[in-house]
């Protein structure tokens, strides 16, 4: 592929991420993708046989981009319980920057009702790749049920990016670190 082949690719999946995470993936049609991004509908099909292709892109290319920010601000943290406690400043932080709407993959994947579908897949390994995070981290403690810490640490993250989003309450963020220092202390 050339620049110019790589760079069109990209704006399409910049675009569809952005118009993905503000509207869901029903609300951005072709020709809202093909008017936000100046890409022609001709150019955006050399690239991506459907919809459901760039969605899945998207969402993969935010993931990686996602899950690279969040360990990098987290691993700031010189010890693993103060990278842990430091998750929840990440995320208040990223709830309270401009355009925040929530967790893509949670908002994507409660607009697909098929558990097999791509999107829905997608939605569960991003998660799962949280979860492993969680699980490097509690190893690291030396506790002796790391992974049963890990669980109870995603599910703490995963209420407070629902009720921040739903709620409008960022200081979820600020309860569920409170909560994990508690397990860290039980640990």
């Amino acid at each position: 592929m050339n620049k110019t082949t790589t760079d069109t690719r990209e704006k399409i999946l910049a675009t569809a991420e952005q118009l993905i995470y503000q509207n869901g993936i029903h609300a951005t049609g072709m020709d809202l993708l093909v008017r936000t991004s100046g890409v022609a509908r001709k150019s955006i099909y050399r690239y991506f046989v459907t919809k459901d292709d760039i969605a899945e892109a998207a969402l993969k290319a935010r993931d990686i981009r996602w899950m690279y920010w969040f360990k990098t601000e987290c691993n700031k943290a010189d010890t693993p319980q103060d990278r842990i406690l430091s998750m929840f400043t990440v995320l208040k932080g990223w709830f309270e920057s401009d355009g925040f709407r929530g967790c893509a993959f949670i908002n994507t994947a409660g607009e697909v009702g098929d558990p097999d579908s791509p999107i829905r897949q997608l939605a569960k390994l991003h998660k799962e790749k949280l979860l492993e995070y969680t699980l490097e981290l509690t190893e690291q403690l030396n506790i002796g049920q790391p992974q049963a810490l890990a669980k109870q640490l995603l599910v703490l993250i995963e209420g407070a990016i629902t009720m921040a989003r739903v709620m409008g309450d960022y200081s979820a963020a600020d309860s569920a670190r409170e909560v994990a220092q508690m397990l860290l202390k039980q640990a």
